[in-house]
């Protein structure tokens, strides 16, 4: 199957539509350099050609004069030069309607490179700091002209590789047709954004396809902020103007049943892969389509791998294998960004493969390994304000469907009454998240979450449902070095009088800093027998248990700067 222009009959291959050219007047296909005729000038008289060389370089200079420090890089060799000033010249001269005799293009390309050569040093520096991409002015002209030419909507029924055998077919003719001049290399590139124009996310897919980035982050066209290693960077790459985000952004929640406009302008949906997204519009985004996307890593995270990175030590990690396997009721709390998540994605993976899980999300992102999990997703209202499915009512349908384990992606509302209920009525080994800067916080944000249900009980009733349903709080930041890391792990012991009594099994201590700015400190053991250590004795786990709180503090320092 093959695209073409628009047909409401039959899709037309692009062979079709290239131009026929009569058998009289079909070029030679290997001229003689010797016999055949040159081409001849375009008419006029020779001043005048002159002139209009001269006005087409004084209309390119000012740009290049503006990009002279990038131009000039030492990366680029003068072939490469002569390219980008080649492209630009062209097309400032495709949008005022002149054309050159290719001698005339080839003498106003030199003396634009000589004016460019004879800057000095230091006035090329005064220049914007704006890299001149001659792939980027190509798309520009060719992007146009190939939707014209070409049927999207069969397109995207295509594969992959059909349609881009089919578009470099195409484009290389565009380019011929406009006289752009691109080598294979930039030819291969410009195919490739404009797929992912077509058929992906534009210019988020470098960004998508890079496995150090976790965050992406759009405010606007020209501003593409992401996460490396736990810091933020502006990206390169940028959009066309508010058009093209919003066009990206629809696309993205369209994929999974939900829609972004003035009505509804804002919304959290998820891409193929799982990696969860915010999309925000005008009018509440004053600046422009704001898109925010949190990436999950192509390697799942594990708790080998957790102390791989330091964010936990040894010891804890035993004791969170094993209150995992000891069916304990966690909740895990920490702020944006901190990697709760990902924290509960490697907790689940302790949960027995014979299990049935029910997992509940806003927008479904969790990874589970299991065979046999359900996953349920909200679903927002219609454009009647109608039909909208919260957390809470997944809660109540989802204890009807016979669980053995319950994980609440996070909890925001009044489904933190039900899902109290439901870990106190026999639904244990029950796993969610919950936005608090500490173990304390979050019995505090439960407690007022709860109220936020809707029904009227006395504090000391919540508290004692809290005490009696919640066994562990695991606490995780993400500290001004990027790092993630286990700050406090703390058991739920009970009541006293109505106080909450909680006490901590190990926590973090902070000590300084290396001189590469990461940071160092301590993960310790309190050194208390943990209360649940009844319900590892059950399953075969105490001595485990008991061995892991007596082991000595983990320093994150490496030993050779300890040395020194």
């Amino acid at each position: 199957m093959s695209f073409g222009r628009r047909d409401t009959s039959k899709v037309v291959a692009l062979e079709a539509h290239r131009p026929s050219v009569p058998a009289e007047e079909a070029p030679d296909p290997d001229p003689d350099p010797e016999t055949s005729p040159k081409q001849a000038a375009p008419e006029g008289p020779e001043d005048y050609r002159q002139d209009v060389v001269e006005q087409a370089i004084d209309k390119v200079w000012p740009g290049l004069r503006i990009n002279a420090r990038d131009l000039l890089a030492p990366e680029y060799s003068r072939g490469d030069q002569a390219a980008c000033v080649g492209v630009i010249l062209d097309a400032e001269l495709g949008m005022s309607g002149v054309s050159l005799f290719e001698g005339e293009r080839r003498d106003a390309i030199t003396e634009l490179l000589n004016r460019l050569l004879a800057l000095p040093e230091a006035t090329r520096d005064a220049g914007m700091p704006n890299v001149v991409d001659p792939v980027a002015l190509a798309k520009d002209r060719v992007q146009p002209m190939l939707m014209e030419r070409m049927d999207v909507s069969k397109a995207a029924e295509m594969p992959r590789g059909e349609i881009a055998r089919q578009v470099t077919d195409l484009v290389a003719e565009i380019l011929a047709d406009e006289k752009l001049h691109l080598n294979l290399v930039e030819q291969r590139d410009l195919v490739t954004k404009l797929l992912n124009d077509m058929l992906g996310l534009g210019p988020l897919e470098p960004l998508l396809a890079d496995e150090a980035v976790t965050d992406i982050m759009v405010n606007g066209p020209d501003h593409i902020y992401v996460e490396r290693g736990g810091r933020l960077e502006l990206a390169e790459t940028v959009f066309r103007d508010n058009a093209h985000v919003l066009n990206v952004a629809q696309r993205i929640v369209s994929a999974v049943g939900r829609r972004v406009d003035e009505t509804s302008p804002l919304c959290d949906a998820r891409l193929a892969d799982g990696s969860r997204v915010n999309v925000i519009i005008p009018p509440l985004a004053i600046d422009g389509p704001s898109i925010s996307i949190r990436k999950f890593a192509k390697q799942k995270i594990t708790m080998e791998k957790m102390e791989g990175q330091n964010n936990l030590s040894p010891a804890m990690a035993t004791v969170l294998r094993i209150a995992g396997r000891s069916r304990l009721n966690i909740i895990i709390s920490g702020g944006t960004g901190s990697g709760k998540t990902t924290l509960l994605n490697a907790l689940s993976r302790m949960i027995d493969p014979g299990e049935r899980i029910v997992t509940i999300e806003d927008a479904a992102e969790l990874q589970l390994q299991q065979p046999h999990v359900v996953r349920l997703e909200t679903r927002p209202a219609n454009l009647e304000g109608e039909g909208e499915i919260t957390q809470r009512e997944l809660v109540k349908n989802c204890l009807r469907m016979r669980p053995d384990r319950i994980i609440l992606g996070e909890i925001r509302a009044g489904e933190a009454l039900d899902m109290l209920q439901a870990m106190n009525t026999g639904h244990d080994g029950s796993l969610c998240t919950i936005h608090a800067n500490r173990p304390r916080e979050a019995l505090t944000r439960l407690e007022n979450m709860v109220a936020m249900a809707g029904v009227k009980l006395p504090n000391e009733a919540v508290r004692s449902q809290i005490a009696g349903a919640v066994n562990m709080i695991v606490q995780i930041a993400r500290m001004r070095d990027g790092v993630r890391r286990i700050t406090h792990i703390t058991e739920v012991v009970g009541m006293e009088g109505e106080v909450v009594t909680t006490q901590d099994l190990f926590t973090f201590e902070f000590e300084g800093e290396n001189p590469d700015g990461t940071l160092y400190g301590s993960f310790k053991s309190s050194g208390l027998r943990p209360a649940f250590a009844v319900n590892a004795k059950y399953f075969g786990l105490e001595k485990a248990l008991l061995d892991a709180m007596s082991q000595p503090e983990h320093s994150t320092q490496p030993p050779e700067m300890a040395a020194e």
